[in-house]
């Protein structure tokens, strides 16, 4: 069935998530520590200076996976309250603890809301508990409460409009997918034409519309590429490895032109520049992320096995904590007290401290021994916190919110009779229910 090939799991985009997660993750560290990064002896380090661009690449996933079960779904895969259940018991738990963990581990006891350009108190954790931050200047820029979160409040944007948006993409899905793509343009160009200053606009959901249409364009797309991957299958190893070669090749294409794109954008130096360069080369990564995305499924077997494995499957699950806290923990670690805690030697250690600098910002004079630890150490204390809230806030939380609806919804109502229980009458019907047939008709049977 279509439907049910459209629904399989795609296990590659568990690596696809994650790499993009950890190139974001590895900007904002890089930030700190100032170690270029290498691979295989060479300097990627545009990678880091412009990681912050794939941001755009969860995005497009994220449109994606909301909705492809629509595109497979004969109507509405689920209700809107449902849905909007299910988003609140994913994102919600863990943002609001990532929220009140900056706010009594690092904001308050750095006395943080004394100063004058940073917001009030009350306006900040406000804004943050309804997810609406991001439209204030002061919330947005200086607050201490996380420089991550707002991609988690874009989303959440995006989320409110979302059932409406794919009720009217699903019965025209061109008109629907194609405004989508043309307001954000409308809007990019509006900003780049009237704006000075594009802080405040260059990550509104306005500016990510064409981001998500073009991620949505990619689910309609999805099934029927699925239905050509198993077709190939059925007709032997040539054609399957014909399909492959060619995925293969529109995937070091895609990968290629990201990364020429990425050289690019690592080379401008100056804020407004680096933003009108962000901005109008949002559609070009976009669409480079989307080759990606949709060859990757359908491509060699070792590339296939490499990004869609049990690692990148369990990595893929902590990516939303992981991203929340990474900046956080990267920021936390240069705190004078957790410093002053970290340059004690330890015994366990041989004597030696957890992370020491004789330098005051051994980022700056190129402590090459002291960025080398401070990354692996914020990459693997970010790693574990992931895990713990995902395990220990995340899905307790979740599933406290969805069994609690589950109980109220199933619950029966004492005062509706039961169409099923035993009568005196055999006739009696109650009024409100349909009468129950003396012999139910087989399951596969047309009735």
């Amino acid at each position: 069935m279509r439907s049910r090939r459209g629904m399989q799991r795609i296990p590659e985009l568990d690596g696809f998530r994650v790499l993009f997660v950890f190139i974001v993750s590895l900007f904002h560290i890089w930030q700190q520590s100032w170690l270029k990064p290498e691979l295989f002896g060479s300097n990627v380090e545009f990678l880091a200076r412009a990681g912050y661009v794939c941001v755009d690449a969860t995005i497009l996933l994220s449109g994606f996976l909301l909705f492809l079960p629509w595109v497979v779904s004969p109507g509405p895969p689920e209700t809107i309250g449902r849905f909007y259940r299910k988003r609140a018991a994913r994102i919600l738990p863990s943002f609001y603890f990532v929220t009140l963990f900056m706010l009594f581990a690092y904001a308050l006891p750095q006395h943080l809301y004394e100063v004058s350009w940073r917001p009030p108190l009350w306006k900040d954790l406000l804004t943050h508990f309804t997810l609406t931050f991001p439209f204030f200047e002061d919330t947005y820029q200086t607050t201490p409460l996380g420089g991550s979160s707002w991609t988690i409040a874009i989303e959440v944007h995006f989320y409110l409009l979302f059932p409406f948006i794919a009720r009217a993409a699903k019965k025209h899905p061109g008109w629907v997918i194609g405004g989508m793509a043309a307001a954000g343009a409308y809007f990019r160009a509006w900003c780049l034409w009237t704006q000075d200053s594009y802080e405040m606009v260059l990550n509104q959901m306005a500016n990510f519309l064409d981001v998500y249409a073009l991620g949505m364009a990619c689910a309609l797309l999805w099934p029927r590429l699925a239905a050509l991957r198993d077709d190939m299958r059925q007709r032997g190893k040539s054609w399957q490895a014909i399909l492959q070669t060619v995925a293969t090749i529109f995937l070091v294409i895609s990968v290629t032109g990201w990364l020429l794109l990425m050289k690019h954008q690592a080379g401008i130096y100056d804020y407004p520049s680096l933003y009108r360069s962000q901005m109008m080369l949002r559609p070009v990564f976009a669409l480079c992320f989307a080759g990606m995305l949709l060859s990757l499924p359908l491509c060699a077997w070792p590339i296939r096995k490499l990004f869609g494995n049990p690692v990148t499957r369990f990595l893929s699950l902590i990516s939303m904590n992981y991203y929340l806290l990474h900046q956080n923990i990267a920021v936390l670690l240069k705190t004078d007290r957790v410093r002053e805690w970290l340059e004690k030697p330890r015994d366990w250690l041989g004597g030696e401290p957890i992370l020491y600098s004789p330098y005051a910002n051994p980022n700056q004079t190129g402590d090459h021994a002291w960025q080398v630890r401070y990354t692996w150490l914020a990459f693997g204390l970010s790693l574990a916190a992931a895990i713990l809230v995902t395990y220990l806030i995340e899905k307790p939380f979740a599933r406290l919110i969805l069994h609690r609806r589950k109980q109220k919804t199933q619950s029966p109502d004492r005062n509706l009779p039961n169409p099923f229980e035993e009568r005196r009458d055999p006739d009696e019907t109650p009024d409100r229910l349909a009468a129950v047939p003396a012999v139910l008709p087989a399951p596969d049977s047309d009735g």
